[in-house]
């Protein structure tokens, strides 16, 4: 009996990775979709053959709830990021979904602080209001704010202006009407660069404020 397990367990395993091959060409809605249908089958067969069930009936009823769950997920990721794209058009913010799951904003230091502030640009505004707006009808979301500088100057320096620049996006938020219980912040300094600090291009990506959102998935 264990051993069938695990070999279904293993073929669960496999299943997944298959319906996550074949969504290249699939919108993250339907990315979700079709990965919960599959992990959701593959679990329910795995739950019916253990309990003396029908497996085949396990697994259908266990591909449609896994299909609901991965499709109200990605629909509300898939929601907010493009229209964060379309908020953020020309500003040089990348909005992107990382691996798991989390909305992740990249806004650059030209639109965000002055060199050595923590006071936020007019431009940044702009981004945040309807950031802010999104968060609203939505209670379960919460955010990571991480502040980075490029390796100008000392850590001294580097690394209470990362934090300080993170609070100040925490401290917007909140006057927009996130709420503060909500939102985490961390300022790294220099020490996590996305470019190369020996040019003027390289440390102007590296001074950059980052925002993840992440959501519990369904229960």
């Amino acid at each position: 009996m264990k051993t069938r397990i695990d070999l279904r367990l293993g073929a669960c395993a496999m299943a997944a990775a298959l319906f996550a091959t074949g969504c290249a060409d699939m919108s993250e809605r339907q990315k979700g979709t079709a990965v919960g249908a599959g992990v959701g089958a593959g679990v329910g067969a795995v739950i019916g053959s253990a309990t003396g069930g029908n497996a085949g009936t396990s697994a259908a009823i266990g591909g449609v709830l896994g299909a609901v769950a991965g499709n109200l997920w990605s629909k509300r990721m898939e929601d907010r990021r493009r229209a964060m794209e379309q908020a953020t058009q020309g500003t040089n913010v990348e909005v992107t979904r990382t691996a798991d799951n989390q909305l992740k904003l990249n806004i650059p230091n030209d639109i965000s602080f002055d060199t050595g502030s923590a006071a936020i640009k007019p431009q940044l505004r702009s981004v945040l209001d309807p950031f802010a707006n999104s968060l609203r009808d939505d209670p379960g979301a919460r955010l990571m704010i991480v502040g980075h500088t490029d390796n100008t100057g000392s850590d001294a320096v580097n690394n209470p202006l990362s934090v300080e620049r993170a609070h100040s996006v925490r401290d917007y938020l909140v006057t927009r009407g996130v709420a503060n219980s909500r939102v985490e912040t961390a300022g790294r300094g220099e020490r996590e660069p996305i470019a190369d600090n020996s040019t003027e291009a390289g440390r102007a990506k590296n001074r950059r404020v980052e925002i993840f959102l992440r959501e519990p998935a369904p229960a």
